[in-house]
């Protein structure tokens, strides 16, 4: 089996790293001192600046989306070999992915959008993802069960006419604190009278339909990675 990479990736890796000695390697200490300017003034949930700046930049460079199969959207995406190490790059940064609209959730988030989405719901959400102009969180993990296996998922998605009918509590809802984060995806139990492994849907909702409350943003080693940030959720008869 050959891994060798191929002349193609090669030559992204090289404008790649290229884009990296010149604009974020000399933008990382700009990009903390930001933050802290934005937290001592009152607001660390503020979208940075210098991000803002960069990504124009990388999308002339065609640095960005790189993480989109490809696809109608992307007949020159890359595969997972491809990607791997561009995402070796981006990770010597923590907070460049976002420069190339290649951050999580954003990424699962459009790709789940890409593949499985109408074509209304794609115009709607993925299109204004692709081009970086919001973002997006995925609502996954709850507080009271092991969430990382999806089949405890208590999350109601109820069925109500022409309607779905949401109540749950979800945390760690990674960047639903973002001011820019428009819409959820959000996991929940649609048929638990089905198999085990078959009662789980994800709907696409809206971050500012009634019902939907972030109660707070839980820390991390007493982090709280703001401006994204990971948040508890309620969703109380969302529809």
């Amino acid at each position: 089996m050959q891994f060798e990479y191929t002349p193609k990736v090669k030559e992204m890796q090289a404008r790649l790293l290229a884009f990296f000695d010149q604009h974020i390697y000399p933008n990382e200490k700009r990009f903390y001192a930001e933050i802290q300017a934005n937290r001592a003034a009152g607001n660390a949930w503020i979208p940075t600046k210098v991000i803002e700046e960069l990504k124009p930049l990388a999308r002339e460079a065609g640095l960005w989306n790189l993480f989109l199969p490809r696809s109608k959207r992307a007949p020159e995406g890359l595969s997972n070999l491809e990607y791997a190490p561009m995402c070796e790059i981006m990770g010597r940064v923590p907070w460049s992915a976002e420069v190339f609209n290649c951050a999580a959730p954003d990424t699962g988030n459009m790709e789940t959008l890409e593949r499985y989405a109408s074509e209304e719901l794609k115009d709607e959400w993925l299109e204004p993802l692709l081009r970086g102009e919001i973002r997006s969180a995925f609502l996954m993990t709850e507080p009271a069960v092991a969430s990382s296996d999806a089949t405890n998922i208590e999350c109601r998605i109820e069925r109500d006419g022409d309607h779905y009918v949401i109540n749950g509590t979800k945390w760690w809802s990674s960047g639903a604190g973002d001011p820019r984060c428009k819409v959820y995806i959000v996991m929940g139990k649609t048929d638990p009278n089905a198999g085990r492994h078959e009662q789980q849907s994800m709907v696409v909702v809206p971050a500012d339909t009634p019902g939907i409350t972030i109660k707070r943003f839980l820390p991390v080693f007493g982090y709280d990675d703001a401006p994204h940030g990971h948040m508890e959720t309620e969703l109380k008869n969302v529809r």
